[in-house]
């Protein structure tokens, strides 16, 4: 959330992981809090918006963030992938490959995925 947007149209729809709630944006989103390094407070509303979020990229453009970008972003990016046929065991690996070698930073977050079904 340091940076500013990529290149190309502005997202259709919004997740954002964070302690508190974020600035407003001008597309629909939805804020879980998430506290850097640990997991989501709310397991099943984290779930919830993982499957919608899941089920709009296939026809809107959906973006993922926290502040730093590679913990929640990664842990979230991995569950996406879980949710999207990628074995759990498998995720972690899948995401740091594709997104950022450091993505999902915790044990706990790895074991959030691992768990993620």
């Amino acid at each position: 959330m340091r940076r500013p947007l990529p290149a190309g149209p502005e997202p259709d729809f919004g997740i954002y992981l964070r302690s508190t709630p974020t600035g407003s944006v001008t597309w629909e989103s939805v804020w879980l809090r998430w506290p850097d390094m640990w997991l989501p407070a709310d397991r099943a509303a984290a779930r919830e918006a993982l499957c919608d979020a899941w089920s709009r990229a296939s026809a809107q453009r959906v973006e993922v963030a926290c502040r730093g970008g590679r913990g929640r972003t990664g842990t979230a990016l991995a569950c996406l992938a879980v949710l999207d046929g990628v074995p759990p065991r498998d995720a972690v690996a899948y995401v740091r490959e594709h997104y950022a070698p450091r993505a999902v930073e915790t044990p706990w977050q790895r074991a959030y995925v691992a768990a993620f079904s």
